[in-house]
């Protein structure tokens, strides 16, 4: 017990000394974990057994995580985002799995069974890392976070055939139909337990629960709900974090959602720590030593080779600077390629000198992300420069007052901003998404903005505290969350429209201070009503 809690003390000192001192160079936590893992294994000789410990303990990071990925990502938003998950997400697991395991044989001279296993893993991103440093930069719903996160979903998805792959490599009983058809029915209980009877519990089971008024039971409650649903998962063949994203996408269709997500952050960032410590405990600097051309020569070509599969596969959807940041993002090796390499090693798959230089390559790939993100637009401008007009179109300049703000230009925010220029009333408009915004300025609209409302040093440039309304025409629920707190925020009398498409949209902003929410299936509903009763009188 002593020595546990020796251990444990050294190595919360090691990460904050190292992560205070990182910091002050802006290097995030991430890298300060991997190296604080690095550092402890070097000081204590943990067994095997230890390490297989430590490895469930931080899979658990990586299960609150995908949680609350899901809490964003309800039942409608992935209905709107298919497009992100089932087509570029799905090119790019395939066209990288497929290229790199043509690359394993014929330049590795690999069997075909080990080149399609490390093929395929490597397709696979880090979506703990790229998840949350964009969390951090509040970049998850750009136009290439979306991408990113659509992307990073499939692959979470693609974890499970993998691994289905190497129980197929190595059966020596069961027969490839038979393992195929018990996934199948494994996935179609998942759904089921999951989706259709927790849809329809769990809202149930909160309001239970919050009648205590306990937050710690409702707290404990939350762990229960992420805790079972992983373990359901678990139970039928696939990944803990597979079944916390389900659970996560149940409870987005609830009320909850966001207390959930604000009561949950905590434990995420602390499991998520551990996770990145057991990845430093990985790295053997003997092998690292040993090995140190082939690790460089194999982590610069992955990286490159992935990078220009997303980016060439995503230019025929998309524009070539989200394309490119797209890339980037994506273009490291993630942590369930450890979790793969692991698995085929321990069935003779792999060889043992392979398994770490993979793991090396892996690992040290995963190192460099947070550095490329914190610099994704100035290495984006590298490649494609952002066009002069949309610079021009900025955040420049102040001035504004007895103005209205319009905070998204979709069709709603088209049109109103339409009726202000014809009644000669000055307006600014904000608008996140480049697309949009180089449209509108080619269609002769010169008070458009290429800003992010959802962030408060935005709305203070734009002076809304001097603003007669501030108009939120946004369609994303979560996006349209956080303006309006932002505009809580400021404590002022401000006066704020929000337009809702529909009575839950409406319920997620009740308990902020906003004057109009206007409800466009009630008013369609009301004209409706009056057009009916003109003809009856």
């Amino acid at each position: 017990m002593e020595q546990i809690l020796l251990i444990l003390i050294l190595t919360i000192a090691i990460s904050t000394i190292v992560n205070v001192f990182l910091k002050k160079f802006d290097i995030p936590t991430v890298i300060g974990y991997i190296f604080t893992g690095l550092i402890t294994m070097q000081m204590f000789d943990f067994g095997l057994h230890s390490q297989e410990t430590l490895s469930h303990l931080a899979e658990f990071g990586i299960v609150f995580l995908m949680f609350t990925i899901g809490l964003e990502f309800s039942i409608g938003h992935m209905r709107c985002m298919k497009r992100e998950v089932f087509i570029y997400g799905a090119m790019q697991v395939f066209l990288s799995g497929f290229i790199f395991t043509a690359l394993a044989i014929y330049i590795f001279k690999m069997d075909i069974k080990s080149a399609i296993v490390i093929g395929f893993a490597l397709s696979l991103s880090s979506t703990a890392i790229v998840l949350k440093v964009l969390n951090e930069k509040n970049q998850i719903h750009t136009g290439f976070g979306r991408v990113a996160v659509g992307i990073l979903i499939f692959q979470d998805l693609a974890v499970i055939p993998i691994l289905l792959m190497i129980s197929i490599f190595t059966s020596q009983n069961s027969s490839i139909s038979q393992l195929l058809i018990n996934t199948l029915l494994s996935a179609i209980v998942v759904f089921i337990i999951l989706f259709v009877v927790g849809k329809f519990f769990i809202e149930r089971f909160f309001d239970w629960v919050i009648s205590s008024n306990s937050e710690e039971i409702f707290l404990g409650s939350v762990l229960l709900t992420v805790i079972t649903s992983s373990t359901i998962a678990e139970f039928f063949g696939f990944s803990y974090s597979l079944g916390a994203f389900l659970a996560g996408m149940t409870i987005a269709e609830t009320k909850y959602r966001y207390k959930i997500e604000a009561d949950l952050i905590p434990f995420r960032d602390i499991l998520l720590g551990i996770f990145f410590v057991t990845i430093g405990m990985q790295i053997d600097p003997l092998i690292a030593i040993k090995y140190s051309s082939t690790i460089l020569t194999l982590l610069f070509a992955i990286m490159a080779v992935k990078s220009l599969i997303i980016f060439i596969s995503l230019k025929f959807f998309l524009q070539s600077r989200t394309a490119i940041k797209s890339a980037f993002t994506l273009m490291q090796v993630g942590e369930f390629a450890l979790a793969i390499f692991s698995l085929a090693f321990s069935n003779h798959l792999i060889l043992s000198d392979t398994n770490q230089i993979m793991i090396m390559t892996v690992v040290l790939s995963m190192i460099l992300t947070p550095f490329i993100l914190n610099n994704i637009k100035s290495i984006a401008n590298i490649f494609f420069k952002e066009p002069t007009v949309l610079r021009e179109r900025a955040i420049k300049s102040t001035g504004y007052k007895n103005h209205v703000i319009i905070c998204g230009y979709g069709v709603t925010g088209k049109k109103l901003s339409n009726k202000l220029r014809d009644r000669d009333i000055l307006y600014v408009i904000l608008e996140h998404d480049i697309k949009l915004v180089d449209n509108a300025i080619a269609n002769g609209e010169r008070a458009i903005f290429l800003a992010n409302s959802a962030q408060k040093s935005v709305l203070e440039h734009f002076n809304i505290k001097e603003s007669i309304a501030v108009v939120v025409t946004i369609s994303n629920e979560h996006q349209m969350r956080l303006v309006c707190e932002n505009i809580n925020s400021f404590n002022a009398d401000i006066n704020t429209i929000v337009k809702v498409r529909n009575s839950s949209e409406a319920d997620v902003l009740k308990d902020l201070n906003i004057k109009n929410i206007i409800n466009s299936r009630d008013i369609v509903s009301d004209i409706l009503v009056e057009k009916v009763l003109e003809k009856s009188i």
